[in-house]
């Protein structure tokens, strides 16, 4: 099977090159990065040295193949996608281009009216966990939000089963600095990002969304959002407070969770009685694919604080589109997801 990323030069196209390079069942023929065509991949992901000879090309260089990885910025992937489906018959977009399905929330969250609504009735939302049937016969799957896939994970379990009061959802991520991509900024300079703990969305955070259309079963909640920029590289450790509707014991909502995620790949429930990883955190997930979960119930109020750790690029980005991939073409689920993370 032959496959093509676009935007290859950026951090997640290179986590998806890296991830293609060790499929068993694909070929990467392309890799196109407009600044850097000609040049070789491996020059700007060190780490593929050895796994690759490709050569960045461009995107007007595209030939035809089975499916197209887009990972560029957000309204860049929506003016390109009749070419790109010209090209390539599936397609996986890592863009925010696709994952609402209402088109008035664009404006509002991205700062344009779409030009092509009626794909947003075609594309799926690229976590199989939520959408596994539907990816599998989709032309068109969106990439997934990193914080909100740390949220929607976290609490899609509860919502489903309506364990929880949808009028107060309130949720704080933390995330390493390659959330905020490859370009550098004063926020990434190093004198001015080592050492903190930046708040740097407290409200308004454009995941609210995607967070708000996955937890609608039913009913859409209203969601708090708050993100917080930390000093590591990978990672997003989200916190949520939800509140019960009715009073549940950890046996119970443990019940939930492994009703819902018991046979998931790549969902694990962390729940120890002591020791510093009785809760889930990003350094034991960085690099892999995984979700880890764990939850705590307030003895002193109906409230419940459910904690998600992810890897920022890889559950919430690459990963989930790699996962995505093997279940649009029948392979199995893990194929090249099998990272175990490292530890210590």
């Amino acid at each position: 099977m032959k496959v093509g990323v676009v935007g290859a030069s950026g951090y997640v196209g290179g986590e998806i090159v890296r991830l293609l390079s060790a499929h068993p069942y694909v070929q990467l023929v392309q890799a196109t990065s407009e600044s850097r065509a000609g040049k070789y991949v491996a020059s700007v992901h060190p780490n593929l040295r050895k796994r690759t000879t490709l050569r960045f090309s461009k995107i007007a260089d595209l030939e035809p193949c089975d499916l197209l990885f887009l990972a560029l910025p957000h309204g860049r992937a929506v003016g390109l996608i009749q070419h790109m489906r010209a090209i390539a018959p599936r397609i996986v977009d890592l863009s925010a281009d696709f994952r609402l399905k209402q088109k008035t929330e664009y404006p509002k969250w991205y700062g344009y009216e779409h030009p092509h609504p009626s794909l947003l009735e075609e594309a799926v939302y690229g976590l199989p966990e939520l959408h596994r049937q539907q990816i599998r016969d989709a032309w068109l799957v969106s990439g997934v939000g990193c914080l909100a896939t740390s949220v929607i994970l976290g609490l899609a379990p509860l919502f489903k089963h309506g364990l929880v009061r949808e009028h107060m959802v309130i949720a704080e991520g933390k995330l390493g600095s390659s959330a905020g991509g490859s370009a550098p900024s004063l926020a990434s300079h190093h004198p001015e990002r080592s050492g903190v703990v930046r708040s740097y969305e407290p409200t308004g955070h454009r995941h609210t969304a995607e967070i708000c259309q996955e937890l609608a079963f039913g009913k859409s909640p209203a969601v708090m959002l708050s993100a917080t920029a930390c000093e590591m590289v990978r990672g997003i450790l989200s916190t949520c407070h939800v509140f019960l509707k009715h009073d549940l014991d950890d046996k119970a909502i443990w019940r939930v969770y492994r009703e819902e995620y018991g046979d998931e790949p790549f969902i694990r429930i962390v729940k120890e009685r002591q020791g510093v990883y009785r809760y889930p955190e990003p350094k034991i997930v960085a690099g892999s694919n995984f979700c880890d979960i764990g939850f705590e119930r307030d003895p002193h109020s109906d409230r419940l604080v459910v904690i998600s750790a992810i890897d920022n690029l890889m559950k919430g980005a690459a990963g989930s589109a790699v996962q995505a991939m093997n279940v649009m073409f029948g392979f199995e689920e893990t194929t090249a997801l099998e990272f175990t993370g490292l530890h210590p």
